[in-house]
């Protein structure tokens, strides 16, 4: 199977040696997202809710440049400094999905790029 490589100026360039998303047959890998707003490469402004509603939206465009949607996503996970947060997460998920939700994993780590407190990864499978 050939590989494509999912690009869009509408999330985050990336900040090293990797793709936004790979797209493999119909199944898409998409890159950790941390809350960069993608026009400025800055953080975005604002509190923990502000940044898992950033990463959503950096996810979602990357999602539709490989011609899917946020709903398609098969497997998502998801990284906090602060399990504290773990909390807000869901409240927020709950705007972008709806039921069945996809399987998911959340992982408390020591330190993000740029000190994000948030980075989302996951696995998207096209219809």
């Amino acid at each position: 199977m050939s590989r494509e490589i999912i690009a869009t100026e509408k999330a985050p360039a990336a900040i090293g040696t990797y793709s936004q998303a790979v797209k493999v047959g119909k199944t898409v890998y998409l890159s950790g997202q941390i809350p960069l707003v993608p026009e400025t490469m800055e953080m975005v402004e604002g509190d923990i809710e502000a940044r898992i509603h950033q990463v959503f939206k950096n996810l979602s465009a990357v999602c539709e440049a490989a011609g899917g949607s946020l709903q398609q996503i098969a497997k998502l996970n998801i990284f906090l400094t602060d399990l504290g947060n773990f909390a807000t997460v869901n409240k927020v998920m709950e705007e972008y999905f709806e039921q069945p939700y996809p399987a998911r994993a959340a992982v408390g780590v020591a330190q993000l790029p740029r000190d994000a407190g948030v980075e989302m990864d996951g696995v998207l499978e096209l219809d």
